[in-house]
């Protein structure tokens, strides 16, 4: 299963507490870590989470700094523990526009995690689905497609994603916010949505379990119209995932 995660509304928590938005995107960075955790118990097989979007650099520079400098305290801190736990960790985006000491440290936490099997945790960094969907294009040069599976992994090679991540299951975006902001747009062409209310750092483990709960009572039929027959194996199948996803 992938689950994609728009972790929306650190600064609006930070604002109700009258804190600074940094500390906001602190809390998000806790929360953002209980969730791997929970996501791992569950069982998910890949984990996509909107850290910083290419439109994102138009935001003031210190929270920008602020924001590169959580994410490099968290590869720093939490490798080990992902290779402890099997977790692969992957960031897909732009690496031009980064500076020489986090590219670093995204290629050493990414070389140590490369045989994790478990869960493959994917961080979108300076990420633009439309700027990745364009550049797909330009490498494939005339290269024959025959289905739009293989158009995914062409996505892949543009954002440095490795391995090549299945279409996305489901999406969750908090804090009230109801679009996907070029966020996996080609990979979220037949995902369940969901759009929370709660605050990103708001958002834990049980969070995640409602989540899953409320996935496992949805029909997906990739404009299909399910025999009878097909229904009846469906809700059995997902009663089978819901208590498996409860133990």
């Amino acid at each position: 299963m992938h689950i994609a995660i728009i972790m929306d509304g650190n600064g609006r928590w930070a604002g109700l507490r009258n804190l600074n938005r940094q500390a906001g995107h602190r809390a998000g960075a806790r929360a953002a870590d209980a969730v791997v955790r929970a996501a791992l118990r569950h069982g998910v097989g890949t984990l996509t989470l909107y850290a910083f979007s290419s439109d994102n650099w138009f935001r003031p520079r210190p929270e920008v700094e602020a924001l590169f400098g959580l994410l490099r305290r968290y590869l720093i801190t939490e490798t080990d523990r992902c290779l402890k736990e099997s977790i692969r960790i992957n960031v897909i985006g732009r690496r031009d526009r980064l500076n020489s000491t986090l590219k670093a440290q995204i290629e050493q936490s990414e070389r140590i995690t490369a045989g994790c099997l478990r869960m493959h945790l994917r961080l979108a960094v300076d990420y633009s689905s439309r700027l990745s969907i364009v550049e797909a294009g330009r490498r494939l040069q005339g290269a024959p497609l025959r289905t739009p599976a293989e158009y995914l992994r062409f996505l892949a090679d543009a954002v440095h994603s490795d391995p090549v991540a299945p279409e996305v299951d489901l999406l969750i975006r908090t804090a009230g916010e109801k679009r996907l902001s070029d966020f996996l747009l080609w990979e979220c062409a037949y995902a369940e949505l969901l759009f929370l209310d709660c605050l990103w750092p708001d958002f834990d483990e049980a969070a995640l379990g409602q989540a899953l709960e409320e996935y496992s009572r949805r029909q997906r039929r990739f404009g299909r119209i399910p025999a009878a027959k097909e229904i009846s194996m469906e809700i059995s199948s997902r009663s089978g995932k819901v208590e498996q996803w409860k133990r």
